[in-house]
Parts: structure tokens; sequence; C-alpha cells
């Protein structure tokens, strides 16, 4: 096994640009390496019922994972497995099926339970076939009470499971964003990352779910590909644009240990001051690109289209909002506890972390996870929120923790400011990223980590 040195951000504490610019990207704090197998309850692992008594539950967020693809791209970390042999699909929706029941029991009816978004996520949800995903869309309806005709409810896809049949269901069913990983149109590139598709079927997929009239449709990109210029790169923004999507993501190209390209000649987690350099050109024409083209920028990866509309819940906040994931790949979080299954991200462990969930049966209790409380709470707060191109109100951070974040975190904030990676012109009670900011939100993201969660990511063994 070897150490993820590249998720861990180990460069000099003292400068969050010692690392590069490309340190990790943070999606979520503290990251699934963090975890660990939970106990300190009398009975052992912490039942839900409890962890949950007592929770805000009326605008809870509802995603379900599906941990299958039709093949692993190159630079994919995240959990799933190709293919589902031998009716696999068909006895993971039953487990899943049965922890949506325990889970929804342990939330309990003395306080309402609303679902405010839902997200079908993975791997590929669309990997499912059209009546799977009927039944998955059940799971969310019937078993957790998620009203999915009037929420957000966003799907990720690929070009070649983005099928009508497939697409008909989840337009019927309420998706009001579909997300379609792309990675490029340039058949050369999309080769070179390890991802086997030609333009013309991208093009085809896409040509469907504009026809199955989903009101968002997202496009993923990737820059940093070996052989990619900034005129390819631009090529392929302009084939995007010309469907007019209301959202696209722009996602810097990682290479981490057990993936395909970890396997390759780079070395996953290695300094390279000539890749970083060409990630940053790259962003930087990318992102000018599409503030010409109207879109407006959300954060360091999102970009949404002047007008279009919002696909995320209007009263649901990922710094302070509870959220259920169903699937051995999904995380929930309470107001103190994060957990979800064991993470792994070589084929043979997800192998058998997916076969245990599947013939499970007691899903009552939390496995894995990691308490989030007092500074790792408003670590997290600020995370999520500065890494936001909107910024942070700090009337609000100061309304939830009792004191300001610039007395919290005077090194980070310090340090940050002292780069240039704060907007002064932001004015008093927001705290905001400067353009340069936001373009090195993945060194200044990990830079936020507390030292017990370095301490603990850094002791993860990969597998």
């Amino acid at each position: 096994m070897t150490s993820t040195t590249d998720i861990t951000g180990t460069a000099d504490a003292g400068d969050p640009a010692a690392g590069g610019p490309y340190r990790s990207y943070v999606y979520a704090y503290p990251h699934k390496t963090a975890y660990r197998p939970l106990g300190g309850h009398p009975a052992g692992r912490p039942p839900l019922r409890e962890l949950w008594a007592g929770e805000p539950k009326d605008a809870l967020s509802l995603y379900l994972h599906i941990p299958f693809c039709e093949v692993r791209c190159g630079f994919c970390n995240l959990f799933t497995r190709i293919g589902a042999p031998d009716e696999l699909s068909t006895r993971y929706l039953d487990a899943l099926d049965r922890q949506a029941g325990a889970v929804r029991d342990a939330l309990g009816d003395r306080e309402p339970v609303r679902f405010a978004s839902a997200a079908f996520g993975g791997g590929t949800p669309t990997f499912l076939t059209a009546g799977e995903l009927e039944r998955l869309c059940d799971i969310a309806e019937k078993r957790m009470g998620a009203d999915l005709l009037s929420v957000p409810l966003s799907v990720e896809t690929s070009p070649s499971t983005a099928t009508a049949d497939r697409l008909a269901v989840l337009a019927g069913r309420g998706a009001t964003r579909v997300s379609i990983g792309v990675q490029s149109f340039v058949d050369a590139e999309a080769r070179a990352a390890v991802r086997p598709q030609h333009r013309s079927e991208v093009e085809a997929a896409l040509g469907r779910i504009r026809d199955a009239r989903v009101p968002v449709l997202n496009i993923d990109l990737i820059y940093g590909i070996d052989g990619q210029t900034e005129r390819s790169w631009l090529f392929s923004l302009d084939a995007a644009l010309a469907w007019g999507p209301e959202e696209l993501y722009l996602y810097p190209l990682y290479v981490r240990p057990l993936t395909g390209l970890g396997r390759s000649a780079r070395v996953a987690g290695a300094a390279d001051p000539a890749w970083d350099e060409q990630r940053l050109r790259l962003y930087r024409a990318g992102r000018d690109h599409l503030l010409a083209h109207g879109y407006e920028q959300v954060s360091m990866r999102m970009f949404r289209r002047a007008g279009a509309p919002r696909a995320g819940a209007e009263d649901h906040a990922c710094q302070t909002d509870g959220m259920i994931g169903l699937g051995c790949g999904a995380r929930s979080y309470t107001s103190t506890l994060h957990y979800s299954f064991d993470y792994a991200v070589e084929m043979r462990e997800i192998r058998g972390i997916i076969d245990a969930f599947t013939a499970a049966e007691d899903f009552s209790r939390a496995e894995v996870g990691r308490y989030v409380t007092g500074d790792e709470a408003r670590r997290r707060h600020l995370l999520q929120s500065v890494l936001q191109a909107e910024g942070m109100r700090t009337d609000g951070y100061r309304e939830r923790f009792g004191s300001e974040p610039f007395a919290d975190f005077p090194r980070e904030l310090g340090l940050f400011a002292r780069r240039g990676w704060l907007d002064p012109s932001a004015g008093p009670g927001l705290l905001r990223l400067s353009p340069e900011g936001l373009a090195h939100s993945d060194a200044l993201g990990p830079e936020l980590f507390s030292p017990s969660v370095r301490a603990a990511m850094a002791a993860y063994e990969a597998k």
C-alpha cells in the first residue's frame, strides 16, 4: 500500500503556495481518508436513531450513490467498479432499499422530515437500466419521502449511458439537472486521459439530453491532459458552448495513487512546476473565455450561464444543514458527525466493500466517520463558504460561532491576504477571494485543514 501524499496537502505549512497551486481538490471536509471506525458507544457503533435525535430535519439533502461504471477513466479515484455481473445491480438496489428503510426509521417522526434537494451520483447512476432507475426513484420517494417532482434533482451520466429511455425516466421523475462527464471533445485527449469515447458519441448524448428537456445541462471538462494546448482547450470549450449548457465545470487533471494514470510514468503527487504552470494557464484561458461568453463564476470549477436557472435548493446550505447519503460510497452529515462506509480506490478493495454492503442486513448504525465539532466545525464552515466566488458574510459566521474568522484563523487568513488571495474591495462584513485566490483554491483549501485531520490523512494507507 502507498501513502496518499497527493491528498494530504503536506507542503510547507507556513506557505500555502509551497506545494504548488494543485495540492488537493477540497469538495468536502474532512476528507474520507480522515475517517476511522466509530466506537465509543456502550453498544459499539453509534445508532443512527441517536445521532439524528434532535437534529434539524426540515431542509435535508438526499444523495444516492451508484458505484458502477462501464469503464474506469485513468484519472478516476471515485468509489466505483467496472460493471455489475451476476445481477449485482439488483442486489445493490435491494441493499439500498434496506438501508433507506433503516435510515428513514432512524429519522423518526417527532419532527418534520423534509428533503430540500436530491442527487444521484456515482460511479454512473445511468449505468442502471431504465427500470432500475425507476426503482432508484421509488427508493428516494417511497422509502425516504423525498418529493422528487418538487425539489431539485441532479443526476450524473456519461456519453454511453445517456440513452433516450433512461433520460425519459429521469425527466419524468423530476430531474432538474443532468451532468455529463465529457472531459474533452478531442478524441486524442480523451484517449490520453484513458477515457475511451469519440466526439460523435458525446455529441449524440448531448442531443438526447437536450431532447429530454431537463432544465439544466452541466458539462464537465478537464484541463492539463497530456498533449493538450490552449488551442485544443478552447476548441473543447467552444464545442461545449455550442450546446448552450446552463453550467460548465472546469476541472484540473489530478494524477492520484492507484488510478490508471497514477500507475503510468508520471508519479502521483510528485511536484511538477511545468505541469502546474500549464494547468494555471489553461484555467485562466478557460475562465476568461467563459466570462466573455456570458457565464458567471460560482467557484474555481463551476460556471453558470447568466440568467440560467439555479440547480440547487434555495433553502439548503451545505455548511449548516444535514445530509443523508445512501449507498456504500455515500457520506452523511449531522451537525456533529460525518459518517459513511469504508473507503477505497483500488478495484479489488472496492469490490469487497460493495459485496459486503449488498450482503448487509443491519443498517441502523454508523460504520466509519469523524466528529466535526468546535474548531473543526469552524474550519469546515469557513472552507466551504470562502471557496465560493460570492464569499462569506462574517455576520453569519459570528452568529453561528460567536467569534470572528480573523480571530479564529489569523495565520491562515493572514497568509491568504499577503499572497493577494483575498479581495480587498469586498468591503466590511464580507470575506471573499480575489480572482487569483479562486485560481489557487486547491492550495488555499488544504491550508485550512486542522493538524489532527492532516495527521489522520497522512496516516491513511491507500487501498
